[in-house]
């Protein structure tokens, strides 16, 4: 098997081809570890947690202690994340994949047949290799929006701003956001609790678009409150210099003939979405049919069986978790899909925005039952009423269940709260298996904790649904047995 790309995605589909012994080479140009490890996930996460402490200590008054401007170095928290990175990338390493008895060749590969794979080697020179299976995981990059100037002015992505930022001795003055989404959502945040003043401007008339209304507006106030200035139903049109400063120009998309607005900055981030990595891999002298992704059948095979692809090249969630998940189809159906395939099994994907608190979210939510016809009910619970939450004073929030009339059957979960991206798991690992919220209502939850959120509002399900004729009866029977 020949994989291309090292990211969640090939990572795994090489791991498991190796662990049933085939013999699997994995091909990569850049950094081992994919978007994910150097650019994503994880120096997201590490930011984000700096740029939490940071607020903690204004608002100290929250824990019974002094409110406290924090002091502390841009360039140190930098340091910080490309520390996390490198103590992390050990796991997705040559070295250790290599030990695992996967062959890895640093370059880049291309498709020359459906069995050939031709790598110009990052050292120099070129190789040819060729297998029974190929699998294609190269990923996406962040979409940069074709704005007028955009280019002259300049701007970084979630994948270049690291390397960026890590120049500065302090946070950019003045950073406009371009894109509401949740990667726009966690940076505009944490770049403004970092002491950056931030713009975040989105298109649509809510961030966080694809989730409830209830949840968009939570997550709007959550990013005011950390001093984000967010517009939305706003359309960036072009970027301009003026007199040696940068300007976005923007306009209001509810007010026809409404005037044009120009904001400034010293740092532009586009967060509108990612691409697939389509281009310079051979697929169009195949004829491997892409739609902004990939297309592939359920088995994840694209036009030719022998070649498969994964992760966010494929679609149609672009996590890294989907990735590597995908990838265990891939290894599995490439080596083994001549006795048995399995179709990818997307029922129960969950995501996770770590803005401050979380959103957390495991199939349906409101608006996408009411879009199918599903006649549902909702179950909430507050976290104002959670022990745990109030000892930590962070009772923001709430947990959403959406289950059929009448049913405790778990057709979506969604949490907003600290922690919610952990919480999230004991809903998934019962929609996975068929289990109600009866099943999480008798089940054991230590206490004082956050996990006794999940059971808690299962008990609020319980409690709309008493059985009101035998209670009614129970009630008649202590009667009589108190004579």
């Amino acid at each position: 098997m020949i994989v291309i790309g090292a990211g969640a995605g090939g990572l795994v589909t090489s791991y498991i081809a190796a662990a049933v012994k085939a013999k699997v080479t994995l091909i990569e140009a850049g950094e081992m570890g994919g978007d994910c490890l150097n650019y994503g996930c994880v120096p997201s996460k590490a930011i984000i947690k700096s740029a939490k402490i940071a607020e903690q200590i204004r608002h100290g008054e929250h824990y019974g202690l002094e409110n406290t401007t924090p002091q502390f170095s841009f360039k140190k928290v930098m340091a910080r994340v490309h520390k996390v990175i490198a103590d992390v990338a050990p796991h997705d390493s040559v070295e250790r994949y290599t030990n695992l008895g996967v062959d890895v060749v640093k370059g880049y590969g291309k498709l020359i047949d459906p069995w050939t794979v031709e790598i110009k080697l990052n050292d120099g020179g070129t190789q040819t290799l060729t297998a029974r299976t190929i699998v294609i995981a190269t990923g996406a990059r962040p979409f940069v929006p074709p704005l007028p100037g955009i280019e002259e002015t300049g701007y970084v992505t979630s994948d270049t701003l690291w390397s960026k930022f890590a120049e500065f001795d302090e946070a950019p003055k003045k950073l406009v956001v371009l894109g509401g989404g949740p990667i726009g959502s966690e940076l505009a945040q944490t770049f403004a609790r970092l002491g950056s003043n931030v713009t975040q401007i989105e298109m649509a008339d809510r961030i966080m678009i694809k989730e409830d209304l209830d949840v968009s507006t939570f997550a709007h106030e959550a990013l005011s409150d950390s001093g984000v200035n967010i517009l939305t139903s706003h359309q960036a049109l072009r970027c301009e210099a003026r007199d040696g400063k940068k300007y976005i120009i923007v306009k209001r998309l509810v007010e026809e003939n409404g005037e044009e607005l120009a904001i400034e900055y010293d740092e532009l981030l586009c967060a509108v979405g990612r691409s697939a990595r389509l281009k310079g891999y051979g697929l169009e002298a195949l004829g491997i049919e892409t739609n902004r992704t990939i297309v592939t059948n359920e088995y994840l095979e694209t036009l030719y069986p022998n070649i498969f692809a994964a992760g966010d090249i494929v679609g149609p969630y672009q996590f890294t978790h989907v990735a590597a998940h995908q990838g265990w189809y891939a290894a599995v159906n490439g080596l083994f899909g001549h006795l048995k395939k399995f179709k990818v099994d997307y029922r129960v994907i969950p995501w996770t925005t770590f803005i401050d608190p979380e959103v957390a979210r495991v199939g349906l939510n409101e608006q996408e039952a009411k879009d199918q016809g599903i006649d549902f009910e909702i179950t909430r619970f507050e976290f104002e009423e959670l022990d745990r939450a109030i000892t930590d004073s962070a009772t923001k929030g709430f947990i959403k269940v959406i289950t059929p009339k009448g049913k405790d059957k778990i057709l979506g979960v969604t949490v907003v709260s600290e922690h919610a991206g952990d919480l999230i798991a004991e809903f998934v690992l019962a929609m996975k298996h068929g289990l109600g919220l009866n099943k999480i209502l008798g089940t054991i939850h230590s206490y004082p904790t956050w996990a006794e959120g999940n059971k808690y509002a299962a008990g609020e399900w319980k409690r709309a649904h008493a059985p009101e004729t035998v209670l009614n009866w129970l009630e008649k029977y202590h009667t009589w047995r108190r004579g």
